[in-house]
């Protein structure tokens, strides 16, 4: 067996180590022109004690996210792509295809942007240079390091490594300057601010220092092992870029005037013993910042290119050599970056740019708290030194950085984003990879399935589950759209099939089956689940799944299969006989039946009508199935197929039923039960009004019963007969009487408070009783040494004695009794106890 780390690195096929492949380009782009050019300037606004707080918070962000990182890097064999191969196959292609997208976008015009800017500092060593210079300058810099990035990695490793010597020796004269002209009076001095500091302000023009610790991730595909450099090249990048930042704020602070530092950007050449190498230091910088991001950039967008979730960048996911350098991408990034060259005034697009870096390390951090939230068994991250709080504690942080630094900015950025989310949501293709979220939506459903087993149940969260059994896929499909329509979006449907026999080929079969379900499920475009099953004997395996389908108390209630063809061959007394033998086997394992008749024909001629224009006819007799058939027609107009369809109660019950059922009864039950209908009082002594009256219907509910070996009609009619004159219809057959208008005080919930209420109250009584029987009894026992009692009174308190005697014994009675009532009621045990 192949270790982690032989795995890893065989995978990826790099052949970079943790300092050049992760360490360089990030502690390079970290220690960048913000050191140089802006850190004094922030000192001397804000006073070193500030500054040092800026520092914290800013720092606080990369440390959080390194954290972050190493665990979920060391959770993947991590691939090609850095963070967006991270997020990706953790949070999905959603998240991953919206943040890869715009990490390639904003690395590909940070080239542009560090190009500027080291154009800027070569033409200020250039007196008289014109103004178009600083382009032309900054282009040629940028094709400059274009040719290193298309050569390769290796390349630009060794272009970096000359950079890292030059910004070496550039802080090393600052620090040897520094602690030459310290002066610790000077550093009292300039503790606090010279005046009114604007905190945010002065932030966000520090916080991008912080920003390019990520940049060794974007070099994943080349890395020997990811799953050991990232973490150690990452932190290593982070905690030595912290301490030079804090060294040079108390050296600055030490060395010039606040006033100097203020005013004055290129401070850091008065303190170094040799000025020339800050601007060296300056242009290195520069270059290696748009080296790292030249390096990103491509590699990002390769890696989604070969995701294929964006059709139109498919082109740009071939690479070039052994090294599969991605040469494609990286002429596309090389426009991008002289495009923005080209453009010039960057105001506009800076800021937001600067927020998709923030929100790439707010997903990172997301993402690994939310793998660790799953509880999946998979999460097994080498690197131990995290935690699930201080990954969310660092998504909240890069929230609220983003909104404090430039609100607008902030905002527009997350827009992107979710444009970019929602089009993936609507046209990217089947997932191509399983990612977090499965584990997080199963760890979900596991504590609510908890919270359920423990909550009282009530007839006001009473959902339907059904089981759908058909035979054959023409008939099912239009009876999975009328499930879909049945549960109403609030319940499950289950497609069931159950094969006789057994032995191996029956189990090959049963897989063939299921992916047939399956099959129909999609077609027919509707949310339900697939379950084939071997079984000895129909009636056996029937009854066995009715007692056993479900999980806590998610059991299937209602059972839904079609009707028997109106055939003679079908209908014959013997399968008649086993149809209702199975619908019997169902309702005693108490689930209520629905039959339903109708074909694929049919049913198709009903998709015709729009759903404004159909109308659902409920035969109303007040009973379980009434009940149960107006909560169904209800739960279908909730559905867009439906919705705007209307209901009609049609009232057909005898004067044996119930004389007092008119349709103002309906009206008022209607009302209180907050349903929509309109109620008819028809003939109920005419069988033949069904089809008088429901013939124009688009779908009728009307009530059977189950009568010896047959189903009938209310009427006492074979349930054929009653279907076959009628258009699309549903037989139903309730199990359980569902209360509509039931309050949130009825239901278990309140049987059990009320139980527990009585107990506790015969306890209390039980305690007066018994208290005064005690004191009685002592009064009694000093009277029999009182000579002044005469006879009578003596007499009277043993009656008195006698009476509380009798109170005590019958509130200890109504305790057990109470007791008794709470247990059946379900109250938990601890409760019971005194």
């Amino acid at each position: 067996m192949r270790t982690t780390e032989s795995r890893s690195a065989t995978e990826t096929g790099g052949r970079m180590g943790t300092f050049a492949g992760v360490f360089t380009p990030s502690i390079l782009t970290i220690l960048g022109i913000i050191l140089f050019l802006r850190l004094g300037y922030v000192v001397g606004a804000a006073g070193l004690g500030l500054m040092l707080l800026i520092l914290l918070a800013a720092n606080l962000i990369s440390v959080l996210t390194s954290l972050s990182l190493s665990a979920v890097a060391t959770n993947l064999h991590v691939k090609k792509g850095g963070d967006y191969y991270l997020i990706s196959r953790t949070l999905g292609q959603e998240f991953g295809g919206a943040i890869g997208l715009v990490l390639f976008l904003a690395q590909a015009v940070s080239v542009g942007f560090y190009c500027i800017g080291f154009a800027e500092a070569v033409v200020g060593m250039i007196p008289g240079a014109p103004g178009w210079s600083v382009q032309l300058i900054a282009a040629l810099a940028a094709l400059l390091l274009f040719g290193f990035a298309w050569k390769g990695a290796d390349w630009a490793t060794r272009l970096q490594f000359g950079i890292m010597v030059i910004l070496a020796l550039a802080l090393v004269s600052f620090f040897i300057g520094g602690v030459e002209r310290f002066d610790a009076e000077q550093l009292s001095a300039n503790w606090s601010a010279p005046g009114e500091v604007d905190f945010w302000l002065l932030f966000a023009i520090f916080f991008p220092a912080v920003t390019g610790f990520t940049q060794g991730v974007s070099m994943s595909g080349e890395l020997r092992d990811p799953g050991r450099s990232i973490p150690n090249g990452t932190l290593s990048a982070v905690a030595l870029s912290i301490l030079v930042y804090l060294l040079a704020a108390f050296l600055f602070a030490g060395a010039l005037p606040a006033e100097v530092l203020s005013q004055d950007y290129a401070a850091m050449q008065q303190v170094a013993v040799f000025a020339p190498l800050i601007l060296a230091g300056v242009l290195a910088a520069t270059l290696s910042s748009a080296m790292a991001s030249f390096m990103g950039a491509p590699r990002i967008l390769q890696s989604v290119s070969q995701d294929r979730l964006f059709p139109l960048l498919n082109p740009f996911s071939k690479g070039s050599g052994a090294s599969d350098n991605p040469r494609r991408a990286l002429l596309l990034s090389g426009v991008v970056a002289l495009m923005t060259i080209g453009l010039g005034e960057l105001d506009l697009i800076a800021p937001v740019v600067s927020m998709f870096f923030l929100i790439s390390y707010g997903l990172i951090n997301y993402a690994t708290w939310f793998e660790a939230q799953s509880a999946s068994p998979s999460f097994r991250p080498r690197f131990r030194f995290y935690h699930p709080l201080l990954s969310l504690a660092g998504a909240l942080a890069c929230l609220v950085a983003m909104l404090a630094i430039d609100l607008l900015a902030g905002m527009v950025a997350l827009g992107i984003m979710a444009l970019i989310y929602r089009y993936l949501q609507l046209k990217a293709p089947l997932p191509r990879w399983a990612d977090g979220r499965r584990s997080y939506h199963t760890r979900q459903i596991r504590q609510h399935l908890l919270a359920i087993r423990n909550g009282p149940d009530s007839p006001r969260d009473w959902r339907p589950n059904i089981l759908l059994f058909s035979d054959s896929s023409h008939r099912r499909l239009p009876l999975l759209k009328l499930a879909a329509g049945l549960e109403g979006g609030s319940g499950f449907v289950t497609a069931v099939k159950m094969l006789e026999g057994e032995g191996l080929r029956l189990r090959r079969q049963r897989d063939e089956v299921e992916k047939v379900l399956a099959d129909d499920i999609q077609r027919a475009r509707v949310d339900a689940w697939p379950l084939a099953l071997t079984v000895n004997t129909f009636d056996a395996g029937l009854r066995t799944l009715l007692q056993g389908f479900g999980l806590g108390s998610l059991r299937a209630n209602l059972i839904l299969l079609n009707w028997l063809e109106h055939d003679p061959r079908t209908l014959s007394a013997e399968a008649t006989h086993i149809f209702a033998r199975h619908l019997w086997t169902a309702f005693h394992e108490g689930c209520s039946l629905l039959v339903f008749d109708g074909d694929e024909n049919r049913w198709a001629q009903l998709e015709q009508i729009p759903p404004d224009q159909r109308r659902i006819d409920i035969w109303w007799w007040g009973d379980a199935s009434s009940h149960l058939m107006l909560l169904l027609g209800h739960l279908m107009l909730r559905t867009p197929e439906w919705e705007g369809a209307s209901l009609r109660i049609l009232i057909a019950r005898s004067d044996e039923d119930d004389p007092t059922a008119t349709p103002d009864d309906v009206r008022h039950y209607l009302e209180q039960s907050r349903i929509d209908a309109r109620a008819v009082l028809i003939d109920h002594t005419d069988p033949g009004a069904r089809e008088r009256y429901s013939l124009d219907a688009s779908l009728v509910f009307l009530p059977f019963r189950l009568q010896r070996n047959e189903p009938v009609d209310r009427y006492g009619q074979p349930l054929n007969v009653a279907l076959e004159p009628l258009p699309l219809s549903v037989a139903v057959l309730a199990a359980e009487d569902i209360d509509l208008d039931a309050e949130p005080e009825e239901g278990e919930a309140a049987e059990r408070a009320r139980a527990l209420d009585v107990l506790n109250d015969a306890r209390r009584l039980a305690e007066l009783t018994a208290g005064d029987l005690e004191q009685m009894e002592a009064d009694l026992a000093a009277a029999e040494v009182d000579t002044t009692l005469d006879q009578a009174e003596w007499a009277q308190r043993q009656n008195d004695l006698e009476q509380a005697r009798r109170r005590a014994l019958k509130a200890r009675a109504r305790v057990e009794t109470a007791h008794q009532l709470a247990v059946q009621a379900g109250v938990p045990e601890e409760m019971l106890k005194v």
